[in-house]
């Protein structure tokens, strides 16, 4: 089984952290691979820089696909190109924050999510909502950190973090947190550890079900809407 984790920016450090994380929870017999475009942006935080990563993202997907690989992981919580990448893969493509919100619903009733800055709030927000899980998710907060300062400022971001867990269980009635950036990962078991709340970081559940997925047989559907898409001649105009 072969699964390739995509971090659709282009720091190469949280594309390495991203698959740090993956090959600690990994069954033995599974082999991970981790890429980034070279030409989008450094982090994603936001619209627009969700829509300049996707291409460099389906690209990678394209190329896995020529590899055999058997199952893709987007590395990034807005879970951006999702639905497009779905339709150019023949195996499982798994979203972080889909992962990561699945398992939430699993393991607690009511959860929330904490994010790094506030203008992804409301992408969360709809992303939860599309997912089915609005009802479930409490909150969406923010640590108002950038993303590459995750990596410049690791123990400014975990005293950040762990505020607002407890703020999460406190206010909100969490009972379970979703780490809202890949870049958060590594975090994962300490915040877990030192707050007694379940902590969700998205790489780990994508990676274990994509594992599961993959075991099981299951491809992505190509019945109509995550159909390949179609060919179209390079000089066709549409007359009037």
């Amino acid at each position: 089984m072969h699964i390739r984790i995509i971090n659709p920016n282009s720091t190469a450090s949280m594309t390495r952290q991203a698959l740090e994380r993956a090959l600690v929870v990994k069954n033995a017999d599974t082999q991970v691979s981790a890429v980034n475009p070279l030409d989008t942006p450094l982090s994603i935080e936001g619209g627009a820089d969700e829509a300049m990563a996707v291409p460099g993202l389906l690209s990678e997907i394209i190329k896995g696909e020529a590899l055999g690989v058997d199952a893709y992981i987007i590395a990034c919580f807005d879970d951006p190109g999702l639905h497009a990448a779905r339709e150019v893969a023949r195996g499982p493509v798994l979203g972080i924050c889909q992962a990561a919100v699945q398992v939430a619903m699993t393991i607690s009733r009511r959860f929330s999510v904490i994010t790094t800055l506030p203008r992804s709030v409301p992408i969360i927000e709809e992303l939860v909502s599309a997912y089915g899980a609005d009802r479930h998710c409490r909150k969406v907060r923010s640590i108002n950190l950038p993303v590459l300062s995750l990596e410049e400022s690791p123990v400014e971001a975990e005293a950040l973090l762990l505020r607002e867990i407890e703020r999460s269980t406190l206010e909100d009635g969490a009972e379970a947190v979703i780490l809202g950036c890949a870049g958060m990962s590594t975090l994962c078991d300490r915040l877990t550890e030192v707050s007694g709340v379940p902590v969700i970081d998205g790489v780990t559940a994508a990676m274990k079900l994509a594992e599961a997925l993959v075991v099981a047989g299951y491809t992505t559907s190509k019945v109509n809407s995550y159909n390949y898409p179609r060919e179209k001649s390079a000089g066709c105009v549409v007359c009037a």
